[in-house]
């Protein structure tokens, strides 16, 4: 399975703007720039897709989880915050913290918090990131 984006850049890096779009055409011509990026601008950047993409990929593996234990969601939300500053090898992204508020009918706070802490570590997402970004979360029966 392959999924694709595409990004377009004119200009220079702080003066210039660019568009992103996916193939799926949820994103389309979806403005971004340096101002997004690194200010308050209108558009988006690579850091809040990254944060957008872990939240959704994450909360799948949860449901998933949460099924292997026989346990079905009423609602799963997720929030993924990206840590993204400048150090000695350039910008980076230093951190990713997860917080989940799921209502799960039936669910221990142990089957829970199991099912939380492996869709974390099982998530391609995270897989994505393990050993070079910290992953943390905060999931929370509701």
């Amino acid at each position: 399975m392959e999924r694709k984006a595409s990004a377009m850049w004119h200009g220079g890096l702080k003066d210039g703007k660019g568009s992103i779009s996916t193939q799926s055409g949820v994103l389309k011509d979806t403005q971004y720039s340096f101002g997004t990026r690194f200010a308050d601008g209108v558009g988006t950047n690579p850091e809040e897709l990254i944060a957008a993409a872990h939240a959704g990929c994450f909360t799948m593996a949860l449901s998933a989880q949460l099924g292997e234990a026989s346990l079905t969601a009423e609602s799963l939300e997720t929030t993924a915050v990206v840590t993204f500053g400048k150090t000695d090898a350039g910008f980076t992204i230093t951190a990713i913290h997860l917080t989940t508020l799921a209502k799960v009918p039936g669910a221990s706070e142990s089957a829970f918090e199991t099912a939380a802490n492996n869709a974390k570590a099982g998530c391609p997402i995270s897989r994505l990131f393990k050993g070079n970004t910290e992953i943390t979360l905060d999931a929370k029966l509701v």
